[in-house]
């Protein structure tokens, strides 16, 4: 398992790992065994003392939990591999993490995904925003997932039942209409 854990704005300028300016605790980790992200948002919410988010600073949750679905791109997924350069990965979601404390007004922030082979229905990705006020936990939520998404260097090979294939992009976040265009991510 690689890990990264980057908490408060000292930290942070020290070690160079996101913006200076950024306030807001964040812990980002690759995992390569399955996880269960409704335990895993208790317990880091509940240690929230140890990385500067104490029960009654924040107002709003925005949790995002992303799962390998069973159907791609025409075909039945049965499994998938998830490709990474580990550093390069880490330091991607780090600087996507910090870019959304840049633009709302964050507390904490949990990225969790995962690496290596993933069977359909387990949890792939976990992305949990701590604020004092909904709109900027949802609405980082919502821009740190969309950019881990078409950002993030992942690789994804699907197993199919008639053998395996690379994917080729990612889904655009909708189902038919397969479009932002309707959603306002207001400082994006």
């Amino acid at each position: 398992m690689s890990a990264a854990t980057v908490h408060g704005k000292a930290k942070d300028k020290a070690q160079g790992k996101v913006k200076a300016e950024t306030n807001a605790a964040m812990k980002v980790e690759l995992r390569a065994e399955p996880f269960d992200p409704w335990t895993e948002l208790r317990a880091y919410q509940d240690s929230g003392r140890e990385h500067g988010l104490p029960a009654g600073k924040y107002g709003a949750t925005g949790i995002f939990v992303g799962s390998l679905r069973d159907f791609n791109d025409g075909a039945t997924v049965e499994a998938m591999f998830l490709e990474h350069y580990p550093e390069m990965t880490l330091n991607e979601l780090r600087g996507i993490g910090a870019a959304a404390a840049g633009k709302w007004a964050l507390l904490d922030a949990l990225i969790l995904h995962r690496v290596g082979w993933a069977r359909t229905g387990e949890a792939i990705v976990l992305v949990a925003v701590w604020a004092a006020h909904r709109g900027d936990a949802m609405d980082a939520c919502r821009f740190i997932i969309e950019k881990l998404k078409h950002q993030a260097p992942f690789w994804k090979k699907e197993k199919l039942p008639q053998g395996e294939r690379w994917v080729e992009g990612n889904t655009g976040g909708y189902g038919a209409a397969d479009s932002l265009s309707g959603f306002p991510l207001a400082r994006e």
